[in-house]
């Protein structure tokens, strides 16, 4: 069905059967309930804390001996925060704190994975772009130089690559 279609559709409906379809979707859907929690009782600091706690865990797990290390974890956070439409300060606030993670991890740790490194580049290539968009880079700029000037100190791969990265934002 297309979007016209669709708007034909609902034009032909009374309020009440409007009101029994919203109800419908509601029940029948997670995503439709997740959104309308969020739309009426937006608690974007409870949901930030919430996702950096599960991305702080995949590094240093509460539970478990071993490291996970998955950036996919805070990926998927950021993804849902943009469907929801979350504020792009607490959005651009999760991908930097997801690199700032990682980074304490490899402090106490060496990492020898190229994946690893390959995959932090794309963090931080995101985090960047994602300022730079939303015009969020003079707050952000000091927490993005940090994790640049952490990559040198740990010597980091792509460390060359972050700099590159970085200079776009200067």
């Amino acid at each position: 069905m297309s979007k016209r279609d669709l708007k034909k559709y609902l034009k032909e409906l009374d309020k009440e059967q409007l009101e029994e379809q919203l109800l419908e979707l509601y029940e029948k859907f997670s995503d439709v309930k997740t959104y309308y929690d969020f739309v009426f009782n937006p608690k974007e600091d409870k949901l930030l804390q919430e996702a950096k706690l599960k991305v702080t865990n995949e590094y240093f797990p509460l539970k478990g001996k071993r490291a996970k290390l998955r950036r996919s974890v805070a990926q998927k956070y950021i993804k849902h925060f943009l469907s929801l439409g979350v504020d792009s300060y607490v959005i651009a606030d999760l991908m930097l704190h997801n690199l700032e993670v990682a980074q304490k991890y490899t402090a106490r740790r060496e990492m020898r994975y190229a994946s690893f490194y390959k995959s932090m580049l794309n963090s931080f290539e995101q985090v960047v772009k994602y300022s730079i968009e939303n015009g969020m880079v003079s707050e952000f700029r000091e927490r993005i130089l940090h994790i640049k000037d952490n990559a040198f100190k740990q010597n980091w791969e792509n460390k060359e690559e972050l700099e590159r990265l970085f200079d776009a934002i200067e």
